[in-house]
């Protein structure tokens, strides 16, 4: 193996256009599970075995991989959207949790999944994701994270009454003060990043419920079959229009703790 390829993570590099490609995934993710579980009326218990089937496949695909490949990984990202979106719906509706109990309960998953990530590998940077052992990690936060994200985006619009635009706009403002923070304090980039990786589900969330639920409701009522096929138009250019580079590895320069 190269020094060059030595140094190299098996995930793209944290870029503008990442988070572009991110936000998209996190919309389509939210349109695809619904048109599933909703309109092909497969069920939210159906809709998550499905996903996870294929999650779990391509994770093992991803870890196989020798470098990084961004159309295996951001279908892989993708498939972990849908999924959290058919398994926060599942839990949420179908369990009776309520979106209130599921974020609750979801966040403590991911922090439970950051800790013990942290407790093992001693950093949590995603400029590490290279060994087997930190790409299982990585993947079941991007999981629990994407799920939390859509019993979050829901609670929002929901809930707190926010409805689907004023829930964007919160999370778009939210996004905001980290970005703030990246450039202007010290806080660490690494708890950034997780921070705005779990924020981008909610807005990805609210804005695919606003393309497809009924004007009555504040959508757009774009059928949910269109828009995922709009979406997922518009992410696949994304994805081979923008540039994309593996992330450096700290053999490069070190990590952030």
């Amino acid at each position: 193996m190269s020094e060059q390829n030595s140094t190299l993570s098996k995930v793209p590099a944290i870029t503008l256009g990442f988070w572009i490609i991110k936000i998209a995934a996190t919309t389509l993710g939210e349109t695809g599970g619904d048109t599933v579980t909703m309109t092909l009326n497969f069920g939210y218990l159906a809709g998550t075995a499905i996903f996870l089937s294929l999650l779990a496949a391509l994770v093992v695909a991803q870890v196989a991989a020798k470098a990084f490949n961004p159309i295996l990984y951001w279908t892989t990202i993708v498939a972990s959207t849908t999924a959290g979106t058919t398994m926060a719906d599942f839990a949420d509706r179908s369990l009776g949790i309520g979106y209130t109990g599921g974020s609750a309960t979801l966040l403590v998953c991911v922090l439970a999944v950051l800790a013990l990530w942290y407790w093992s590998e001693g950093t949590v940077s995603v400029e590490t994701v290279r060994t087997p052992r930190a790409e299982m990690f990585y993947w079941a936060t991007i999981t629990f994270s994407q799920t939390l994200g859509t019993a979050l985006g829901d609670w929002m619009a929901d809930t707190s009454g926010f409805g689907y635009l004023g829930g964007a706009s919160v999370f778009l403002g939210a996004l905001a003060l980290v970005a703030a923070a990246y450039y202007w304090t010290r806080v660490s980039h690494v708890l950034l990043f997780w921070a705005a990786f779990i924020l981008t589900r909610p807005l990805g969330a609210t804005v695919g419920d606003f393309f497809d639920k009924p004007m009555s409701q504040g959508g757009l009522n774009v059928s949910r079959p269109l828009a995922t096929a709009l979406i997922a138009a518009f992410m696949v250019a994304a994805v081979f229009l923008i540039p994309q580079r593996a992330g450096q590895h700290p053999s490069a320069r070190p990590p952030a703790v």
